[in-house]
């Protein structure tokens, strides 16, 4: 299949920090590529080099692409005097272009010019690039695009500024999809978009003819939309391929977490059967038969030349297993795995946890709850609701306006936005803070989880991308016991796989886990309980305990309204 983009050995840097290191990577026409990696790893740039918005510092990025390629930034500011209909001629500029010199070039052979051999090549090529983009059709895209995104009823003659920005940012993808490019470059296309936005966005995707690039967290999307992933490394600034969509993603990493996992177990075995041999051999002795003939020097001659050859044997053994060592193959890290810590306190049986009318001024309306041993609680609600509040509130690190919390055992708070600590000190210093042992105790324990390498161990935290301080949150909360996971949106940042390793550490803890997500794929299998939050008034007095929270899989609880005062 044709390569549309390609890129070879494409190396770039930011200030000295290198973020795509000798990538090479091609996007076959008609395919659907989802770029994957934890923020801060290089998804973006890599988006914007094959866009051409960027050139990289080495290394060389070919487009073919006759239909035009289209880029949606992730981060783009609309100037505000500009109209709706200004942004929408904007990207329709190049078709309307396109469309205006076919009607002077039909004009000119109306007038008798249509025998010109240059006149008839030029309007083919004219039609034939206009057909391709489905120019045609472009007014007709627009209006789908815009009722699908949710802004059929915007006035044409609104500025943009009084729009909020996810409406500007559906707005700039309505706009891209009716120019019809041939190549669709999209970052985070699923941002500010509600479920049937997101329904019309898939389907429009999977059912388009030309190639499709998205970088996208979003799990549920790649699932349906994505027939291949590009998993961007922003460690070691490399770029993976793999084939067969979503499925095969996760099933590749599987395959060689086993295939670790065999290499690592055949080194542990061969090490092993070489000091046996090593050991054994040097203890044997030349063989002890007794002297029968009398010749006592060819017997010596027999037993010397025995000896040097098990001397020899256990020399050979030695300098394999020598070279196996320095040279040894990790075993892949073991799966995530959340610690539960004995319950402190005496509360009601069961009880880990319990919210009575806790409230925040215009951030929280009173809300009540009982967490118990084993249970699971996804709290939602649009944004504004309170929900990371909430979970402050639980965890004690934002103070109450009224009501009172009970903890019965230890709660382990991941908070939503990972500070980035301070400067001077190391990512493995940021990980040990206030944790007892040495370093290379609390360096062994970090390189267990398989969430850094070693070489990252000394760099600087405050220089650490948002994954990056994901992970090492991430890995703090592993590291110390709780009866109560208290999670803000825990796959933020992360890479497909980890996130969906997280989840499988979060089924198997025994303890309880109040969450809060956006997370499709999370939402579609959460089997616990659900808290639906509405957003708090701008002055409420407390109101009657509302829902309590118990640990049945599947209930939904929804907290009532504030109160206006």
């Amino acid at each position: 299949m044709t390569a549309q983009l390609t890129a070879l050995d494409v190396t770039k840097a930011y200030d000295g920090r290198t973020v795509l290191d000798s990538v090479t990577c091609s996007v076959p026409a008609g395919s659907r590529l989802g770029i994957v990696g934890e923020n801060g790893s290089g998804k973006s740039t890599l988006l914007r080099l094959l866009a051409g918005a960027e050139r990289p510092d080495r290394g060389e990025v070919i487009a073919r692409a006759d239909g035009g390629i289209g880029h949606l930034p992730q981060e783009e500011h609309l100037p505000p005097h500009l109209t709706v209909r200004q942004v929408v001629d904007r990207a329709l500029a190049e078709l309307r272009t396109m469309e205006r010199d076919m009607r002077r070039l039909e004009a000119r052979m109306a007038e008798g010019a249509g025998d010109e051999p240059a006149v008839l090549s030029a309007y083919a090529d004219l039609l034939t690039a206009f057909e391709l983009r489905g120019g045609y059709e472009a007014g007709a895209r627009l209006e789908r695009a815009l009722h699908g995104l949710g802004l059929a009823g915007l006035p044409r003659d609104r500025a943009v500024g009084g729009l909020s920005g996810g409406e500007q940012v559906r707005l700039r993808l309505a706009a891209l999809l009716a120019a019809g490019p041939e190549v669709l470059l999209l970052d985070e296309p699923t941002n500010h978009l509600d479920g049937s936005a997101l329904a019309w966005l898939e389907d429009h995707l999977r059912a388009r003819r030309g190639t499709t690039v998205a970088v996208s967290h979003d799990r549920a999307f790649l699932e349906r939309v994505a027939t291949a992933l590009l998993e961007v490394d922003g460690d070691r600034h490399t770029a993976t391929r793999h084939g067969t969509g979503y499925a095969g993603y996760l099933a590749q990493r599987a395959a060689d977490r086993q295939r670790r996992a065999d290499a690592h177990r055949q080194w542990a075995e061969e090490v092993a059967r070489l000091r046996e041999t090593a050991a054994t051999t040097a203890r044997r002795v030349a063989p002890g038969r007794a002297v029968k003939d009398g010749n006592k020097m060819a017997y010596d001659r027999a037993a010397g030349r025995v000896q040097q050859s098990l001397a020899s044997r256990v020399r050979n053994a030695e300098e394999r297993l020598a070279r196996l060592l320095a040279r040894p193959v990790p075993a892949p890290p073991d799966p995530l795995s959340f610690t539960p810590a004995l319950p402190r306190g005496a509360g009601r049986p069961g009880e880990l946890l319990r919210a009575e009318a806790v409230h925040v001024a215009r951030r929280l309306s009173p809300v009540c709850l009982t967490v118990g041993a084993g249970a699971r609680l996804l709290v939602t609600g649009p944004n504004g609701a309170g929900k990371s509040t909430l979970l402050g509130v639980l965890a004690g690190t934002v103070p109450a306006d009224g009501g009172r919390v009970h903890r019965y055992g230890r709660t382990g708070l991941l908070a939503q936005h990972a500070p980035a600590g301070p400067r001077g000190r190391t990512l493995l210093a940021a990980y040990a803070d206030g944790r007892p042992g040495t370093a290379e105790e609390h360096a062994e324990r970090l390189l267990a989880l398989g969430l850094f390498h070693r070489d990252r161990l000394h760099v600087p935290a405050a220089s650490l991308s948002a994954g990056q301080r994901q992970r090492l949150a991430l890995a703090r909360l592993l590291a110390e016991p709780a009866d109560v996971l208290l999670l803000d949106e825990p796959t933020n940042h992360l890479s497909p796989a980890l996130a969906e390793e997280l989840e499988e550490a979060l089924a198997s803890f025994a303890g309880a886990v109040v969450l809060v997500s956006h997370d499709r794929a999370l939402h579609a299998r959460w089997r616990g309980d659900r808290l639906e939050l509405a957003p708090a008034a701008p002055g409420f007095t407390a109101a009657p305990p509302a829902a309590r929270a118990a640990a049945r899989p599947g209930r939904r609880l929804r907290e009532p309204m504030a109160r206006p005062a």
